[in-house]
């Protein structure tokens, strides 16, 4: 109680802060749902805020991405090496059944001619023409079994030949692609950069009562969450209410969007993919009626989500400034997918 004490104390501090600085935010209010009586500055800061939230989005995504790029590459390289192994031993044992099917070809040919005629005409014996007959059988049987294992060695050698190459251009393919992410992650994170200086530019143009409510948290409400994943998720993002808003950022105090809702879901031995347009696919499709604690509502076509606290509220990670909140469900924007995980 004590730990929970101190930290709801210095999330007052920062929001206080924050005020003071003129350093906040509020999660994007579309066009129609912003009231009269909002100043222009306060509707210019909303547009701003918007646009910064979806290039973050685009952000992760493209570290979603080059992650899941290098995965290949990886997996690429492991396999360019096995077919590399592979390739060496299958070249051994090819020269190694091919001296065998050498040896036993030669021994077919030195002395008499091995075939049932030729034993039958030098054997003294009826004794001797079957071991003469035996001794044909077992050099014909080591002669085919040698030359199935020299047919296996070669084509196994060509196989991974063939794998090998496979191997090279996906790990080719892969390394060049990194190179273009790389760059995308660069131009991205620069206009989120700007777009960032931007909404605190126009923050400083609202006034302090505005300022004032969009820095607070509101009261942190007594909510008895369900048994099970979900109920673990949205304990977990409850007790981070009154936590600071920053872009990109996954905990333990600063958090975006799909940083909170993923981490939420991971407390609860749970996971989720990172951004909120993968969370928009994550568990199952449900309706407006059915929202319950703990599903995902996500908004304006993938770029921001929330977790739902009952069938009209969400908690959430708005945006640059603000603190995680509850607020109405359907406040922070047009409804994109509603998810229950699990």
């Amino acid at each position: 109680m004590a730990s929970q004490r101190l930290k709801r104390g210095v999330r007052g501090a920062i929001a206080a802060t924050a005020v003071a600085a003129a350093a906040v935010g509020v999660m994007p209010v579309p066009a129609g749902a912003q009231p009269d009586t909002a100043s222009d500055a306060l509707k210019k800061y909303n547009e701003l805020a918007e646009q910064a939230t979806k290039l973050n989005e685009e952000l992760l995504r493209a570290e979603e991405q080059r992650d899941n790029n290098q995965k290949l590459l990886d997996q690429a390289n492991s396999d360019l090496a096995q077919a590399s192994q592979a390739g060496d031993q299958a070249k051994t044992d090819e020269e190694t059944f091919r001296v065998q099917v050498d040896k036993l070809t030669e021994a077919s040919f030195e002395g008499a001619r091995f075939n049932q005629l030729s034993a039958l005409l030098v054997s003294d014996s009826q004794q001797d023409f079957l071991n003469r007959m035996s001794a044909l059988g077992v050099l014909a049987a080591d002669n085919g079994e040698a030359l199935d294992k020299l047919a296996g060695a070669v084509n196994a050698a060509e196989s991974a030949k063939t794998a090998a190459s496979d191997a090279q251009g996906r790990a080719q393919q892969a390394t060049d692609e990194s190179a273009k992410i790389a760059d995308d992650i660069k131009k991205r994170q620069n206009d989120l950069n700007g777009q960032i200086d931007e909404v605190k530019t126009q923050l400083n143009r609202l006034s302090t009562p505005e300022r004032t409510k969009l820095a607070d948290p509101g009261e942190k409400p007594n909510i008895a969450v369900p048994s099970g994943a979900a109920g673990a998720a949205l304990g977990f993002a409850l007790e981070q209410i009154g936590d600071m808003y920053r872009y990109g950022a996954t905990g333990p105090d600063l958090w975006d969007c799909s940083g909170l809702t993923s981490k939420a879901y991971a407390s609860a031995g749970v996971t989720i993919p990172r951004t909120s347009g993968g969370q928009a696919g994550a568990g199952r499709a449900i309706s407006r009626g059915e929202v319950g604690p703990g599903d995902l509502i996500i908004y304006n076509g993938g770029n921001h989500v929330g977790m739902a606290v009952d069938n009209g509220r969400v908690v959430h990670a708005s945006t640059d400034g603000v603190p995680v909140k509850i607020v109405s469900l359907d406040a922070p924007g047009s409804i994109y997918a509603m998810r229950r995980i699990g």
